[in-house]
């Protein structure tokens, strides 16, 4: 991180990483490559960076939840089931569901590929057992047997060895002969379901484990078996391959596996279950070679989310994924001591699911690592760049609900906690451990701060109304244990819950607030009350001292925030803006500027001097309850009731920088578009003011074009390089000329062009073409109309001046009826009728529509002349 010197006015933050849900337990997959992992997240299935926790994709299912995962071995397609009991073919390069069918009377519990990707096995809650051909998507096997679910599936990893595994909920292990389609045997030594099965690298030897807390290792050729005791529910076993970081360290080679006689020959493999630990063991005399000391699991209360639910070994060595009951992700790497004694080393943790995020502080003093409180007992603790879970503060019995950070005196970051069980701790980041708990609250703590200035004290409020100073004197980092915290002074501070504390720069001053509508400004170290601030119409969620001036600010559940003056207690300024309460606010840029966040979703940032907001965020689907601001480089942190933590950073300059080069280059592009124009390269200034979005441009550019005539080929040649969005832009344009009788023959003349170019299939695949098309057509009807009816009242000059025998009827543009008594009229007032020198002759245009009539002198009123404008203007929008 680099650390922000100048203060300057911040106008923009960009979103730069989000840490989202990705995983709800259940099935999951893992790529051949181990670069990503494919998680269920209730009925989606999200595409995770290994390293990162970054979500790349997402594939959109059906409204059920996801039952079964599994990744073709090239790593192209994917393959999904649900409670919909659909089996679905997934293309990851484009994330689109290439085929699906419904295979199973239930849910598909179980999916694997065979190696040669052309098979699939499923394993339903029916029962049953299926073979699919992938690309037909056809059934080639269906096996009944089971009498139970049948949870686990597995084909022999030796692609010409047509043998499939299945174990069930029946304690069963069954193995079916693709070849004969019949089931060649039934292991039946198992008395609780079987949860995993394995194959040694020979493929002679299948692993089973089961709830019955044992292994069951059978020889594959006549089906004997050994086994080992585990004395714990087994959830997954691994065997553990020639070559890898795990066999090197017990000089586990395929040369030291021959087979003598019947014996079973030994293997290696490891097993995670209910204890969260990894064990490794050795089928030759059932021996347990390597246990962890502690699980790195968080422990939880609730006991059906403890354990290790899955286990495998990632591919190219890459160490040990385990997954644990409460959806987290566990990398380990093994390694040799300096004593040669075998140890695992946890290298990443990914958190698949937060829950909600009640608060958050930057820790450290470089700020590198962000703790979250959760609905948890526990506290992770994030690296910002990866935004992996680095460690886990664990020891508290009940949801964590507050936290603060600070530096010691002797500059180790700490980090105070209040929680549920009514207690405080404080923990050291560098030794991860708590180093101290206070046990005095009468309720759960709701609110701490700690010291800004001293560094030897925090302040906590609780349920039970009291605010108590804790002293931090006598504890140190070195010690393993905890100290028992001492408070220093207490005192009954509000009528109601207190939601929030602040301590002052300078160490003199702390701020409260609390449900009952008021916050309380009191004197340290001894909490002698200086003023009762009251203006706020519902309770307070968070109060914070300016870092320059001497003034605290309120933020209010009824929807706005204030700053009170220290010195008297009067309320300065009031912010609205927010569309529920605002839940938390901080000062920024050294107090000129502040950011806030509310149950509304929305993270706002505004100017104190003119109590505007200058920007709005929408980047969470729920309540944001916790914000934090690093004291260095001002980044942001938030997060909600959506269990997703957001990272924000200043843009400001880069935005202004970027703002800049568009503007240059708009100039630049401005200035090729009218030589284009200048040079009567029409195609090109069309296409350069589409890219410039100039309407205004491009209409004068069509009006141009229609006013010279032609064929429209530059409109042609330039429109049929537009893609379907500059498509959707130009009918847009087209549809707001067309409402304007001034400017609607230019919208009809493109119009015309736009149809003879692209053909319905295309048009039809523009976005909201059927929205833009009932747009133009009203206005088209009434245009036309109107221009038919000019048509025809010329019918009636023609008639008149007929009739007047000033203008020679032309063959067949007056009806037959018309002709013989225009021919009667004609001789009937033959003695009136002019000499024939001054009988005017019509002039046509190349389109067959009758010009401007020449008249004798002396009938050429300006009636006459005003007809003649508007038969010329009727001529030309015809044409």
């Amino acid at each position: 991180m680099v650390t922000r010197t100048s203060h300057s006015v911040k106008k923009s933050y960009r979103c730069v990483q989000s840490l989202q849900q990705f995983y709800s337990g259940g099935p999951f997959a893992v790529s051949p490559d181990g670069s990503f992992l494919a998680c269920g997240c209730g009925e989606e299935i999200k595409i995770v960076d290994s390293s990162t926790a970054a979500v790349r994709k997402t594939l959109e299912g059906d409204s059920e939840a996801v039952t079964a995962i599994t990744i073709s071995p090239d790593g192209r397609l994917l393959y999904s089931a649900g409670h919909s009991r659909l089996i679905r073919v997934w293309d990851l390069s484009s994330c689109k569901c290439l085929r699906s069918w419904k295979g199973h009377d239930g849910p598909v519990m179980g999916m694997a590929c065979h190696a040669s990707g052309g098979l699939l096995a499923t394993a339903g809650a029916d029962k049953r057992v299926c073979v699919w051909d992938v690309d037909g998507g056809f059934c080639t096997h269906f096996f009944k047997g089971h009498e139970g679910v049948v949870t686990s599936i597995m084909f022999h990893n030796d692609p010409n060895n047509l043998l499939l595994f299945s174990g069930s909920d029946d304690a069963c292990v069954r193995i079916w002969n693709l070849q004969s389609k019949k089931c060649d045997a039934v292991l039946k030594e198992h008395f609780s379901p079987v949860t995993s099965l394995a194959l040694s690298e020979d493929g002679n030897t299948l692993l089973s484990a089961s709830r019955d807390k044992v292994v069951n290792i059978w020889d594959l050729h006549d089906y004997s078996f050994k086994t080992v005791p585990t004395y714990e529910m087994v959830e997954s076993i691994c065997v553990i391959p020639a070559g890898t970081c795990f066999s090197t360290l017990w000089s586990y080679t395929p040369s030291s596996r021959k087979r003598k006689g019947n014996a079973l020959l030994p293997i290696h493999f490891l097993t995670v279950g209910e204890r969260g630990i990894v064990r490794v063991w050795s089928s030759e005399g059932a021996v347990c070679l390597y246990e962890q000391q502690s699980s790195d699991e968080t422990l939880s209360s609730d006991d059906s989310r403890r354990g290790f639910k899955s286990a495998i070994l990632l591919p190219s060595d890459q160490g040990l994924l385990c997954v644990t009951a409460d959806q987290q992700f566990l990398f380990y790497s093994a390694t040799k001591s300096s004593e040669e004694a075998f140890q695992l080393n946890l290298y990443r943790r990914l958190v698949g699911y937060n829950e909600e995020v009640l608060d958050m502080k930057f820790l450290g003093e470089e700020e590198q690592y962000l703790a979250v409180a959760t609905n948890q007992e526990q506290v992770r603790v994030y690296e910002v760049p990866s935004m992996s879970c680095s460690y886990v503060f664990a020891g508290h019995t009940d949801t964590v609900v507050c936290l603060d950070s600070g530096i010691s005196s002797e500059g180790s970051a700490l980090l105070v906690t209040g929680s549920k069980d009514n207690t405080v701790r404080v923990w050291d980041a560098v030794s991860k451990n708590c180093i101290g708990i206070g046990k005095n609250n009468m309720g759960a703590v709701g609110a701490v701060a700690f010291s800004r200035r001293h560094k030897n004290f925090f302040v906590s409020g609780s349920c039970d109304r009291m605010i108590r100073v804790w002293s931090l004197d006598g504890v140190s980092e070195d010690v393993d244990h905890e100290s028992t915290l001492k408070v220093k002074a207490f005192v009954a501070a509000h009528d109601k819950d207190i939601n929030s504390l602040a301590v002052a720069p300078n160490d003199s001053l702390l701020c409260s607030g609390s449900e009952d509508r008021t916050a309380c400004i009191w004197k340290l170290p001894d909490l002698v009350s200086l003023h009762v601030l009251k203006g706020h119409k519902r309770g307070i969620w968070s109060v914070e001292f300016s870092p320059v001036d001497q003034c605290v600010m309120t933020s209010s559940g009824d929807k706005t925030i204030k700053i009170w003056a220290i010195s008297d207690g009067s309320c300065l300024r009031t912010f609205e803006g927010h569309n529920s309460s605002v839940l938390r606010s901080a000062f920024l840029t050294r107090g000129t500027q502040l950011i806030s966040c509310g149950g509304d979703g929305l993270v706002k940032l505004w100017t104190v001097k003119s109590s505007e907001c200058i920007a709005t965020y929408d980047q969470h689907e729920g309540k944001v309850w916790a914000l934090a601001v690093g004291k260095k480089t001002e980044m942001l942190a938030t997060g909600g009731t959506d269990a997703t933590v957001n990272l924000w950073h200043d843009c400001t300059a880069a935005d202004k920088e970027e703002a800049f080069h568009k503007e240059e280059e708009a100039i630049l592009r401005g200035q090729e578009l009218e030589n284009a124009v200048s040079d009567s390269d029409y195609a090109k200034a069309i296409q350069l003011a589409f890219e410039l979005r100039r309407p205004h441009k491009l209409f004068d550019l069509f009006s141009e074009l229609f006013r010279i005539g032609g064929d429209g080929e530059p409109i042609g040649k330039a429109i049929s390089t537009l893609g379907k969005e500059e498509l959707r832009l130009l009918l847009e344009y087209i549809r707001e000329w067309n409402t304007k009788p001034k400017l609607c023959h230019v919208a009809q003349f493109v119009l015309q062009r736009f149809f003879r170019i692209f053909p319905p299939e295309e048009i039809l695949e523009i976005k909201g073409i059927g929205e833009l098309i009932e747009g133009i057509l009203p206005y088209s009807k009434r245009h036309f109309t109107r221009m038919d009816r000019l048509v025809r009242s010329t019918f009636l000059l023609d008639y008149t001046l007929s009739q007047m025998s000033v203008l020679e009827p032309k063959t067949g543009v007056l009806s037959s009826k018309t002709e013989p008594r225009l021919r009667h009229e004609e001789g009937r007032h033959h003695q009136n009728a002019l000499p024939e020198e001054n009988v005017p002759t019509n002039t046509h245009s190349d389109n067959g529509i009758e010009e401007q009539t020449k008249l004798p002198k002396k009938l050429k009123s300006s009636k006459s002349k005003k007809r003649s404008r508007q038969e010329s203007e009727i001529s030309i929008a015809v044409q």
